[in-house]
């Protein structure tokens, strides 16, 4: 199965793919070392909006299709989407943070979700796995495989494994020029199914999963997604590039992680159940 819209990048355009992600994951790295309750989404907005800026790029996000800020930021029920605002984030809450930058014409993007104070064992494992399905879903990204791989290693792990809810109607992207090109890559799906991997697609792989059902709804701002039971949701992702020996990531989390160890508001979760 092969789609001509999806064509592998160039050496040149995945290494300007990867100078936009690098700044994308400065710009998380300067959440995770500011964010804490009492502080607002719009604050971070502003914050992260002016480093991507002074760093000789643009945030992706804003304007993109009307939408009026530079990070999603989506706290607790709100899955993805969310209009930063200046309610204070507090104690337990649980916030998604998705940021895109462009810089010479090609895309980056990555999200991270932090856990503020004390938070249920339930939710740190929800966050715990769905982290670890991302790198699952990265490791599935190979030469010659399926997009239906990467799909079943992130449903496998997080509803087969581990029962929480995938959200089925948000899926992950291709990525370069545009900030969003073809092809879908959802987090739920068979092996051996879909577009065949080619070596060189740039793809954007983000689990978003729900501590409850998989159902969710748009609210009345028409773009923050909201969980249907109102249970916390969980957002990670990588800007990838398809290889032989799986995804080679572009949006390195080490920086973010190192600012979360030393930010003592911030729940460090691992990786490792």
């Amino acid at each position: 199965m092969f789609n001509s819209k999806v064509k592998p990048k160039s050496s040149e355009e995945i290494e300007r793919i990867r100078e936009s992600c690098i700044i994308v994951v400065k710009a998380l790295a300067h959440v995770a070392s500011i964010i804490r309750p009492g502080v607002s989404g719009l604050y971070l907005d502003k914050e992260a909006e002016t480093l991507i800026n002074d760093l000789g790029a643009k945030p992706a996000f804003k304007g993109y299709n009307g939408f009026p800020a530079s990070l999603c930021i989506s706290v607790n029920a709100a899955v993805v989407h969310g209009i930063p605002n200046k309610e204070e984030f507090k104690i337990g809450d649980v916030v998604s943070v998705d940021c895109g930058s462009v810089m010479n014409g090609y895309f980056g993007d990555s999200a991270y979700t932090f856990a503020l104070g004390e938070i249920g064992e339930d939710v740190k494992k929800l966050l715990t796995v769905t982290n670890e399905s991302l790198y699952r879903g990265v490791e599935s990204a190979k030469t010659g495989g399926r997009i239906g791989d990467i799909a079943f290693a992130v449903q496998d792990y997080c509803e087969f494994t581990h029962k929480f809810g995938i959200v089925r109607e948000l899926v992950g992207h291709g990525i370069g020029k545009k900030l969003h090109e073809p092809p879908d890559v959802p987090n739920f799906g068979k092996r051996g199914n879909g577009l065949r991997l080619e070596e060189g697609w740039t793809i954007a792989i983000e689990p978003m999963v729900n501590l409850g059902s998989k159902d969710v709804y748009q609210a009345k701002d028409n773009w923050t997604i909201l969980t249907r039971d109102g249970k916390p949701s969980a957002h990670y992702e990588h800007t990838v590039v398809v290889r032989n020996a799986g995804g080679e990531i572009l949006t390195d989390h080490t920086p973010i992680e190192t600012e979360i160890k030393n930010n003592a508001n911030i729940v460090n979760i691992s990786r490792n159940i």
